[in-house]
């Protein structure tokens, strides 16, 4: 889906700050934020897909003020309550007790866990599916405007670039992130020119990303 959350190559946001000894965790919150958030996937019933299209659907306001692990506890209370594991607003009520205010707790979830389940540990999976395309080929990134999840950068939708590599097949996001099927397809490594992709001024360079096949089309 398109959102903030696809900031990659968007223009106006400054220089990158690379910090050579930044620590992986600033604070001790951010520590107990991280291990949170890979635990709710389990007590939800989810998987990894499911917790990004959270992130996702964070609103944009709350996605840009909260930080990067702000973001990671907002987006497994999502799961929670969205699987029916916690009620809508339980997280607040219980903040707001915590400081001395006195608020009723709800009680009863909504949500219902889903059924999906994976059909192997991990993404990767072996599929008999002949492959469409070869190292070499010239392919176009197809320009998707989805609802739902995917994992298509925007920055290199509708742009043509070059097969570097195969990969191993994996399970499709854009599916499992709703709970609807596994969907394995093969996936390519596609070289683009930096200058194709932001233009005749940009620092001259290639960008290598992994695309799934059916992201991409073949260019005659």
């Amino acid at each position: 889906m398109d959102g903030i959350h696809d900031m990659g190559g968007q223009d106006g946001w400054g220089t990158v700050t690379i910090e050579p000894d930044e620590q992986v965790f600033a604070s001790e919150w951010e520590g107990r934020a991280f291990a949170m958030g890979a635990m709710s996937m389990g007590l939800s019933g989810t998987n990894l897909d499911a917790f990004r299209h959270a992130l996702e659907r964070l609103h944009p306001l709350d996605y840009l003020g909260d930080g990067y692990y702000g973001r990671w506890l907002a987006s497994a209370e999502l799961l929670l309550v969205d699987s029916g594991v916690i009620p809508e607003g339980a997280v607040d009520a219980r903040a707001q007790n915590m400081l001395g205010n006195e608020v009723l707790e709800p009680v009863e979830p909504s949500g219902a866990k889903p059924e999906y389940e994976r059909n192997g540990n991990g993404s990767l999976r072996a599929i008999d599916a002949v492959h469409r395309f070869a190292v070499g080929d010239r392919v176009r990134a197809k320009d998707l405007h989805r609802r739902g999840h995917h994992r298509m950068p925007a920055y290199v939708r509708g742009h043509v670039g070059t097969v570097t590599a195969t990969r191993p097949a994996a399970v499709l996001p854009d599916s499992t992130a709703h709970f609807i099927r596994e969907d394995a397809q093969h996936v390519y490594t596609v070289a683009f020119a930096s200058t194709d992709l932001w233009g005749s001024d940009a620092e001259s360079s290639t960008l290598n990303i992994d695309l799934f096949e059916s992201y991409m089309e073949a260019v005659s």
